[in-house]
């Protein structure tokens, strides 16, 4: 009989035990999952830490390097404006009459607006080949000179006007032979104002491949 009341109090006792150990098993379970949330958790929040950190850096790099950009941009727009200056700055012209072979000009009636056609210099393209005419590109103070080669019992004359305003005149009045006038000027000229030489009324000019004919000028400074 006492054999027999041990056996179900030993299952109890094994059932008990098998319970507490399950129950121990989860809550050991439910502890380390709750410790690995944790660690997630603040690891987690490290990296989204980092994560802002880092998009702030970017969004200072990123304006860092927009402000650069507009500074570069600046400074390039200043060169570009330096340099455009200094090229109105550079101007300087020499042209002849013909470009190649011979040949006279005159004589007219009026005063004619002579057609250097063959340039030797141009620096500023201020002067017009097509027109004779020189018109400045920036206030200053320019020096002109022309010279005028005739020959026979013809005058030879050319006068320099601004704006179609008589400067000075180079003239000769030759009863044979060949002749050279010259004569020259500097001029204050504003943006816009126009030099040309024209051929004096009822004189004739000559020129050849040596090139006796001519009219040149350059800007001496600004003002």
């Amino acid at each position: 009989m006492k054999i027999i009341m041990f056996f179900p109090l030993l299952l109890l006792v094994c059932s008990v035990s098998a319970d507490q150990t399950e129950t121990e098993v989860q809550q050991s379970n439910t502890q380390d999952i709750n410790a690995v949330l944790r660690e997630l958790t603040a690891s987690l929040a490290v990296q989204n830490e980092r994560i802002t950190v880092l998009q702030r850096e970017n969004e200072e790099q990123a304006a860092t390097l927009e402000s650069q950009k507009t500074e570069l941009q600046s400074q390039k727009t200043e060169i570009d404006e330096l340099k455009q200056e200094l090229q109105v700055k550079q101007v300087a012209f020499s042209v002849s009459l013909l470009g190649q072979g011979r040949g006279d000009t005159g004589p007219y009636d009026a005063n004619t607006t002579l057609i250097f056609k063959r340039v030797v210099t141009n620096i500023g393209n201020a002067y017009n080949p097509h027109t004779g005419i020189f018109t400045a590109p920036v206030r200053g103070v320019y020096h002109f000179e022309l010279h005028m080669f005739g020959y026979g019992d013809i005058q030879t004359g050319g006068v320099l006007f601004k704006n179609r305003k008589l400067i000075c005149i180079a003239y000769e009045a030759p009863t044979s032979g060949r002749v050279s006038a010259s004569n020259g000027a500097s001029l204050l000229l504003e943006v816009g104002d126009q030099v040309s030489v024209l051929l004096h009324a009822n004189t004739r000019i000559h020129d050849n491949h040596n090139h006796h004919t001519t009219f040149s000028g350059h800007l001496i400074f600004t003002m």
